[in-house]
């Protein structure tokens, strides 16, 4: 099955489909997210029989609750080339650390590990961009207000794809320890 580890952002899911609303889709076409999270770990396919020991690794990792605030509106990989629309969180250190708990606790299932980890809500994937200068433009504007999240727990999660997008199922949810 297909899986990856989140902290799930369902709390704040009227205020990011708000943001959603404000982009300007005349300029773009976007496949918007069904539910906003941000991803620790993918691990793509995972045998059942692993399933199981991924869960009681994760479960041996202990972190403090923490809070993160909305930041920014973002691009990746950059303003030619829009490929993900983001928003950013703050501070990205519990969260970074965190991540780093969960990449060496699975070091033996020899995922690939995450160099490049940045902290952020995907809001939409970009299929395609009519009018660049405009949809910057329009993206720059759009001001994020900084919402809190308390983060108490972490989940591992199986991703169904279908042709309506992703379909995902919490396989467990690990609570701080705190």
């Amino acid at each position: 099955m297909r899986v990856f580890i989140a902290i799930d952002f369902k709390e704040l899911r009227d205020y990011l489909n708000a943001i959603l609303g404000a982009i300007d889709t005349s300029s773009a076409k976007l496949n918007e997210v069904s539910t906003f999270h941000l991803t620790l770990k993918f691990l793509g396919e995972v045998s059942d029989d692993n399933i199981a020991l991924i869960k009681e690794k994760l479960k041996q990792i202990k972190f403090e609750p923490f809070t993160l605030t909305l930041s920014k509106l973002g691009i990746f990989p950059n303003e030619n080339y829009i490929k993900v629309i983001w928003v950013g969180l703050n501070p990205p250190s519990p969260v970074i650390d965190l991540q780093k708990k969960i990449e060496d606790s699975l070091k033996e299932f020899n995922t690939k590990k995450d160099y490049d980890f940045h902290p952020h809500i995907t809001l939409a994937r970009v299929k395609f961009v009519k009018d660049k200068e405009n949809f910057v433009k329009n993206l720059k504007e759009i001001r994020i207000e900084p919402k809190q999240i308390n983060v108490k727990d972490f989940r591992l999660i199986k991703s169904t794809l279908s042709p309506d997008g992703p379909i995902y199922e919490d396989l467990e949810i690990f609570f701080s320890m705190y």
